[in-house]
């Protein structure tokens, strides 16, 4: 059973980022404040959700929250700032976005920065503890989905439509094969072969 807020703060905003470990497109997190009373068998991490439940989840947490904001941070920032800082830039800029400041924040994982003076606490599967921080993990993966279903489109031959960018052996396989494209991360270790290159 996951737990609505966890403080006394009335406006209590849950973030969580998806897509850290792919190789291509953007990292995504999204910011969600609920409502006090607000309660959803279904909702849990995302990870834990067929694609289906996603989707349908997207809309209940998008139609029942007080405020949502969604932010990706696109492969160039990934390589200029590394992962990790980009997943925090995310987050902040989802947060940003919401039509109301959160009074306290929690994110999933443990590592963040701090965001307007906003006090925050960092919690471990917190996507699998509170709400508001599953609803977050919701948006995060729907939206960073949609966004690589779009880039399918463009290099078919990746199969993000399928991979959405995570290193599956078919993506390696066609990394080896066409090279790289400008939504690759130039940063990662695109090919366990790479440690032999001479680069």
């Amino acid at each position: 059973m996951l737990l609505n807020n966890h403080t006394d703060f009335l406006l209590e905003c849950g973030t969580d980022e998806a897509g850290r470990g792919c190789l291509a497109g953007p990292v995504t997190a999204a910011a969600v404040i609920l409502p006090k009373d607000f309660k959803n068998t279904l909702l849990n991490d995302s990870k834990q959700l067929t694609e289906k439940k996603r989707h349908l989840l997207k809309s209940v947490v998008e139609s029942d929250c007080i405020t949502f904001g969604v932010a990706h941070v696109f492969q160039e920032k990934i390589d200029s700032i590394n992962i990790l800082n980009a997943s925090i830039l995310a987050m902040h800029k989802s947060i940003e976005t919401l039509q109301i400041q959160p009074e306290y924040i929690i994110v999933d994982g443990n590592k963040f920065k701090p965001y307007k003076k906003i006090p925050f606490q960092t919690i471990i599967k917190g996507d699998g503890k509170y709400l508001s921080i599953a609803a977050a993990s919701v948006l995060a993966k729907t939206y960073r989905d949609e966004y690589m279903n779009k880039i399918h489109k463009e290099f078919p031959m990746y199969n993000w439509k399928k991979n959405k960018g995570y290193p599956t052996k078919e993506h390696r396989e066609a990394i080896k094969k066409f090279g790289i494209t400008k939504y690759h991360r130039k940063s990662f270790k695109l090919l366990p072969e790479q440690l032999k290159l001479d680069l």
